[in-house]
This record gives C-alpha cells, structure tokens and sequence, in this order.
C-alpha cells in the first residue's frame, strides 16, 4: 500500500514503503506513467526518489480530497499492469586508481581484495538510477555489490575533479561538476554527465543504467579530447524488463 503526506500547501509525498529496490523503482515509474496519461488538470510536476514521488498541484484547480481519492484510483490500477519497458543501458568507460582515483586501495585494504578485483566488482554490475539530483546531472545508483561498501570519510574533500566516480556506504556514482564530496573516489570517467551546451543537457535519465568499464590513461586522454571536441559517441544498448509490480 501507498502512504499519503502533505508537503506544504501545495504538493503531497506518495510512499511505497522503505525498501530501496528494482521493485520499489518499478512500481513508481509504473505509477507515474498512468498518472501522466490521466493529464490531471491542476497538477504541476511530478519528482521521484528512492521510494517516493513527491507531487506538486495548485490548490486553486484539484483540491487536496479530490487528488488523494485519484492517486489512490490510479495506484490500484498501475498495480494490475504488467508492461514491459525497454531502459537504455548506458556504457561508462572509467579510468580507475592513479591520482585521479585515490580511494582504490582503500577499499581494496578494506575487504581484503586486490586493486584488480575491486575493478573488476565495480564494472561487473548494471546499476540503476533511481533518480537524479544533489547537483545538476548526478545520479543516484542502486545495485552496489556488498563487498564494497565503505565508510564516507571523516572529513570531506573541499574539491573532487569532474567526473569522479566514488563509493559512499552502499552506493556509488558519478560526480558531474567540480564539488566537495565525502565519498571514496576510486577513479574517473572522461564522459560529460552535464553540459549546458547539449541538448539535452542531462546525459542520463532516471529509469536507465549505467554499465562501467575500466579503461587506461591513454583511452582516457583520447575520450577526453573527443569530448572537448564534441564528437565523442557514448555506447548505450537495450534491455528488457517485465515490471511485475506485485
């Protein structure tokens, strides 16, 4: 079941529990596809996260009552589909250790594995985002293995260069701007996720995955040229996925 909360005057939190998971992520990317169809008049935007999406009205046009007695209808509705959809995996090439990956022995020393096994953990999964956000373009990932799971640091980094790829607790992800950042940096993709020249500007979008695979200093150097120079062909394929929302 669903969980209803004001937020403020104008937008409500729609709950699906407190599980982080494909499950939890399907059932309102599901959701929110049904309530798009409906083209509810009054409602401004929809913005998901983790296990919630927050939903922002005019009270002028839909009451709160009224929104509430809809949400509940199109829940009980989205839960009887099974649709399959069809994310993009998105294949990010990752230059790991060096300078530019200080953490990787870290965490490596931390689970009593070899630099190459951390790598080769790192680059084995499709991660999903659930979300976007903290800083234009960052994602949030879902699907880190356990076995590299670390500690944030005790006093953050004022600065990590853009497109560092961390690891902070049971997540990681990839920095899209120079910012200050707790987590353990175990390398960096030469791949802009932000650039507000492109259009669009955002290179990911919630709902895909992201695929890493290592690479060495001179690919990086080669992607990174390719880049500045706006010719750079990011790899991305298909995947298939039942949403059994039950």
């Amino acid at each position: 079941m669903i969980e209803i909360k004001f937020l403020g005057d104008s937008a409500i939190q729609v709950s699906f529990g407190n599980e982080i998971s494909e499950q939890t992520h399907f059932k309102i990317q599901t959701f929110m596809t049904r309530l798009k169809k409906e083209d509810i008049k009054g409602i401004i935007e929809l913005v998901p996260a983790y296990c919630t999406i927050a939903i922002y009205y005019q009270p002028t046009v839909i009451r709160y009552e009224e929104l509430v007695m809809i949400i509940e209808k199109i829940y009980a509705c989205a839960l009887m589909e099974k649709e399959a959809t069809h994310p993009k995996v998105y294949e990010i090439p990752v230059y790991y250790g060096g300078e530019t990956g200080p953490d990787l022995s870290f965490v490596a020393r931390t689970h009593d594995l070899s630099e190459e096994e951390v790598i080769q953990l790192h680059s084995s999964k499709e991660y999903l985002i659930h979300m976007m956000g903290f800083v234009p373009g960052f994602p949030y990932l879902g699907g880190l293995p356990e076995k590299l799971a670390v500690p944030r640091l005790e006093h953050p980094r004022p600065r990590i260069p853009s497109g560092s790829v961390g690891i902070g607790g049971n997540q990681t992800g990839i920095y899209p701007a120079e910012v200050p950042s707790g987590w353990r940096i175990i390398g960096i993709t030469p791949v802009k996720l932000f650039d507000v020249e492109r259009r669009p500007p955002f290179l990911f979008e919630a709902g895909n995955y992201i695929k890493f695979y290592p690479i060495d200093f001179h690919e990086y150097k080669r992607i990174q040229t390719l880049e500045a120079d706006q010719t750079y062909e990011l790899n991305t394929i298909k995947r298939e996925i039942n949403n059994d929302c039950d």
